[in-house]
């Protein structure tokens, strides 16, 4: 059974990641905030089947010494992306109802990844609105 699902999350990897990194890298960086800095690289940008957008994106956490928490705000990262060390997302993005998920991390497929709101998360809401307007139709 697990070398099964070992098989089957390889077919998917070759399958999924490489669909997204295909073409040429041009990376667009988003306006950086306390958390870090992101990018989404415009030569990923697709379309899947359901009309969702898929775009690589790569993001970079501030250092938590060179972070000076705001008033009032946690002395932790508050985002979830901010809090782990993943660098590289595939994402998916549901720009008519200003949602995303990501469905590989690192080269690694998320299987299950659930839709979420951007909520507080500025440089994601930055990368969903800048890749949903450069999109195909």
């Amino acid at each position: 059974m697990g070398l099964g699902l070992l098989a089957l999350a390889l077919i998917v990897q070759l399958l999924v990641v490489p669909a997204a990194w295909a073409g040429p890298v041009n990376w667009q960086e988003v306006t950086a905030t306390a958390e870090g800095r992101q990018w989404w690289d415009s030569g990923s940008l697709r379309r899947n089947r359901e009309g969702h957008v898929t775009v690589l994106s790569r993001f970079q956490p501030t250092p938590a010494d060179d972070r000076t928490p705001a008033a009032g705000e946690a002395s932790e990262p508050t985002t979830p992306r901010a809090r782990n060390d993943a660098r590289l997302y595939v994402m998916e993005l549901d720009c008519d109802q200003g949602l995303f998920r990501d469905t590989s991390v690192n080269g690694l497929p998320q299987f299950g990844a659930q839709w979420l709101p951007v909520g507080n998360d500025d440089l994601t809401a930055e990368v969903l609105r800048q890749a949903c307007e450069a999109a195909p139709a």
